[in-house]
């Protein structure tokens, strides 16, 4: 990615929605540059992995994932905000994930809503390191596995949506699904989305946050947050704002990512360290 700055806003970056992922970036850039910050990008990085975004020494301004961030990124990272979604799952800058069986599935357990009834399904996650995905669907399903398998396979998909379209098709039976995710699919793809039902929820976590380099000064860590409450108060972007479900942002998160890996060791201590 070369010695430029790094912007990058990765992960609800659906193609209908670049162009507005454009226009917050800019105005975001544009007050960024305006107090004083050099070497603003810009555009937004496309293309490259989420490792080298969350890893560069150069990154000004992301968002991740807060397990794999929690996992291997830790600190590398600084947190600057949480945003704030208007999505059903979300509460204040908290997230959580939809757990979404096909529209058609009339098994006992799982037309009752029981999550036991999805025991001996087969079950697709985005990534093995999502939190949404992987991590909470670990946590709520510990609670009924009783310490022993659970599915009868558990395959990896790459994303979301395309877990949604292997539920929806009957390629399995059963995902985890971000609930901003969700909501985006359900503006964007109706007809997808119309092949699935919400199950049950997970517990809820704080949103994805927006981060920078962990060698960011505390000067441009405020420089950030002044910068995103002005896009965030901005009337003029707010049809930007709206067709991206933000709604708001918390500007005082909490250091760490301690409430993800709280969900893993409560996974594991219950013996169920693995979604399997």
């Amino acid at each position: 990615m070369g010695r430029d700055r790094v912007a990058s806003l990765p992960m609800y970056d659906f193609p209908e929605l670049q162009d507005a992922h454009d226009e917050f970036w800019g105005a975001l850039a544009a007050r960024l540059a305006a107090a004083g910050l050099t070497d603003v990008p810009r555009a937004l990085t496309r293309g490259a992995t989420l490792t080298q975004v969350w890893g560069s020494p150069r990154l000004l301004f992301a968002q991740g994932c807060e397990y794999p961030l929690a996992k291997a990124f830790g600190d590398r990272v600084r947190v600057v905000a949480h945003p704030m979604y208007s999505a059903a799952g979300c509460d204040g800058s908290r997230y959580r994930s939809a757990i979404v069986i096909r529209i058609d599935d009339l098994d006992q357990g799982t037309s009752e809503g029981g999550l036991a009834g999805l025991r001996g399904r087969r079950c697709v996650v985005n990534e093995r390191d999502s939190n949404s995905g992987m991590n909470l669907l670990r946590a709520t399903i510990a609670q009924v596995a009783n310490g022993e398998p659970f599915f009868a396979s558990v395959a990896e998909s790459g994303s979301h949506l395309r877990s949604v379209e292997m539920v929806a098709s009957g390629e399995a039976d059963v995902a985890a699904i971000d609930c901003v995710s969700f909501a985006h699919f359900q503006r964007l793809y109706p007809s997808l989305v119309a092949g699935v039902r919400v199950l049950s929820w997970t517990a809820s976590t704080p949103s994805l946050p927006y981060l920078t380099a962990g060698t960011a000064s505390d000067e441009t860590l405020q420089a950030l947050r002044a910068a995103l409450a002005h896009v965030f108060d901005d009337n003029g972007l707010a049809k930007v704002r709206e067709r991206l479900l933000l709604r708001g942002v918390d500007l005082s998160p909490k250091e760490g990512f301690g409430e993800v890996l709280n969900l893993e060791r409560a996974a594991v201590s219950s013996g169920y360290p693995i979604l399997r």
